[in-house]
C-alpha cells in the first residue's frame, strides 16, 4: 500500500508545473520610453502629453504628492540646482486633486521655469507604469528617449545629475 501511495504521489508531481510568477514585470521594463501621458495642466484648460515633449532633450519625469515632504524637498533641492537642468525637460506628475497641485506649483513659482511643466495625471497612467510604490518617483530619459533609470524616494541632484552626464 505504501509503495502505491508513493508511486502514486511520484506519478502526480509529473503533471504538476512550476508556479509561474505571478507579478508581472512593470511596463515601464518592457517598454523603455516615457510612457503616452496626458497631464491636465495648471490652467485646468491645456494638455502636455508624450507627444509635446522637446526632441533630443532628456527627460526628469518626476511623479510626487502635494502634501509630500520628501516630495517638497526633492522640489527645493531641484530648484536649487535648476542651472545644471536649463537643457533637461522636466515633467512633474500627479494624480491628487488639482487644488492641491495647483497650490503646490503656485507655493514654489514653478511658472518661472520654462523646463518644468506641473500636471495633474488624471487617467491614472503613470502610476501603474511605473508601477510606484513611493514618492517622489523619478525616472530619467536621455535625449533620445531610453530610460536611464528610476528611482523610488529622494534622489540627491548630484547623482541625477550624473545620470545625465553618463
Amino acid at each position: 500500500m505504501k509503495i502505491f501511495t508513493i508511486v502514486i504521489a511520484l506519478l502526480s508531481c509529473c503533471f504538476l508545473k512550476a508556479q509561474t510568477d505571478s507579478i508581472p514585470q512593470p511596463p515601464y521594463k518592457r517598454f523603455p520610453t516615457p510612457p503616452p501621458f496626458r497631464l491636465l495642466m495648471t490652467d485646468s484648460a491645456t494638455y502636455y502629453t508624450k507627444a509635446d515633449l522637446p526632441k533630443k532633450t532628456p527627460l526628469l519625469l518626476i511623479v510626487f504628492s502635494p502634501d509630500c515632504d520628501h516630495c517638497k524637498k526633492e522640489t527645493e533641492d531641484l530648484l536649487q540646482n535648476i542651472d545644471q537642468f536649463k537643457k533637461t525637460q522636466i515633467v512633474m506628475a500627479t494624480w491628487l486633486p488639482f487644488p492641491d497641485m495647483k497650490k503646490f506649483y503656485d507655493d514654489f513659482e514653478l511658472s518661472r521655469y520654462e523646463n518644468i511643466k506641473v500636471g495633474r495625471d488624471i487617467s491614472f497612467i503613470i502610476p501603474p507604469f511605473y508601477n510606484i510604490r513611493n514618492l517622489p518617483f523619478l525616472a530619467l530619459y536621455d535625449k533620445k528617449g531610453n530610460l536611464i533609470t528610476v528611482a523610488e524616494g529622494s534622489l540627491p541632484m548630484s547623482r541625477i545629475i550624473e545620470y545625465f552626464k553618463e
